[in-house]
């Protein structure tokens, strides 16, 4: 693959709840030189809500030999207000790509159906979204219907037109498999593309079905939880959360960091067989879910993520003084990532 990537977090915020609150630049240098030297990537994506984080971060990323892919991303808001944060997150992002140029890309937006509002009813994506069980049946009626995706591609006419006012490099959507996309005004197809029970079988097959545009293919996120089971939820992993006591995960999740590894490296090597230019592994750190000893209290195992974040700083391994450790996958992608 072109792009061996992987997703890093600046601050997305999802239902008010910003997924990485603190913002280090002493850390964050530190990590995408992680991401170069020892993860082998060559590209990250960077993803947050505040521009001038994704832009530091950006940066930083570009310095450490890094193409650079912008993920600006206003969740929960209308499309208006969706689209005059765009115009703004754009002449950011022009801003790098002339300081770097052919090697930033700016997406417009991530699985929007879900998370703009007004496309699905719900002022959150948490009330559009539901229990997993309300999620899959959700998925289920869009694919069947199809009634997104006229009100989505509007959009996302508008915010294409709305970058390439201001960004002369590529541009891209994050999109979700049951979102038809009119890939027409873009320059890279991106699909966050996760496998689970339903797809196992044809997951590299039904991943060509994008090449029919003409353009090149990458997986804006790929990935597993780690915890025996992970393997069939998917994209829906992270529902784990005990929902009557959310200051748990559900009774009986197992840890296992091993089924993770071989996960992720196994639809890796899925998506470089089926032809697909780059792919970035859904995520690198998950600051607000830590790890604990206590099963019930591991929120770790509701990460996607390569390294769990700990409690306080390391002492002591490959990387003392981080906040986190390295999970087995991220001695997996490295292995993978290196010798590709």
């Amino acid at each position: 693959m072109n792009r061996k990537g992987v997703c890093y977090d600046v601050g997305r915020v999802i239902a008010g709840e910003n997924q990485h609150p603190g913002f280090d630049e002493r850390i964050v240098r530190r990590e995408l030189e992680i991401i170069h030297g020892d993860l082998h990537c060559t590209a990250v994506r960077i993803c947050g809500l505040d521009v001038d984080r994704v832009v530091t971060a950006a940066e930083i990323a570009l310095e450490a030999g890094l193409e650079a892919w912008l993920s600006p991303e206003m969740w929960d808001r209308e499309p208006a207000q969706v689209l005059g944060y765009l115009a703004g997150a754009s002449r950011a992002a022009e801003s790098v790509r002339q300081r770097w140029p052919g090697r930033v890309v700016l997406s417009v937006g991530s699985e929007l159906t879900m998370f703009m509002r007004g496309i699905l009813p719900g002022d959150t994506v948490l009330d559009r979204v539901g229990s997993p069980a309300r999620l899959a049946m959700t998925m289920l009626r869009l694919k069947a219907l199809g009634t997104h995706n006229r009100p989505l591609n509007l959009f996302l006419a508008q915010a294409a037109s709305v970058a390439r006012d201001a960004f002369r490099g590529p541009i891209t959507y994050a999109s979700m498999p049951i979102e038809a996309v009119d890939w027409a005004p873009f320059d890279i197809v991106g699909v966050d593309y996760y496998r689970g029970k339903k797809n196992r079988a044809t997951y590299g097959e039904r991943l060509k079905r994008y090449f029919a545009h003409g353009k090149p293919v990458v997986v804006t996120e790929v990935g597993c939880c780690t915890y025996q089971g992970a393997e069939d939820k998917g994209g829906r992993g992270f529902l784990i959360v005990d929902r009557r006591n959310p200051g748990q995960v559900k009774a009986g999740c197992v840890r296992d960091e091993d089924l993770q590894a071989r996960e992720v490296s196994d639809m890796l090597g899925v998506l470089q067989g089926a032809g697909a230019d780059g792919a970035f592994v859904y995520g690198f750190a998950s600051p607000t879910l830590l790890h604990q000893p206590d099963p019930l209290h591991d929120f770790d195992m509701a990460s996607y993520s390569l390294v769990k974040t700990l409690p306080g700083p390391a002492t002591a391994g490959a990387y003392p003084g981080m906040p986190w450790e390295p999970k087995q996958s991220f001695r997996a992608v490295a292995d993978l990532y290196g010798a590709t």
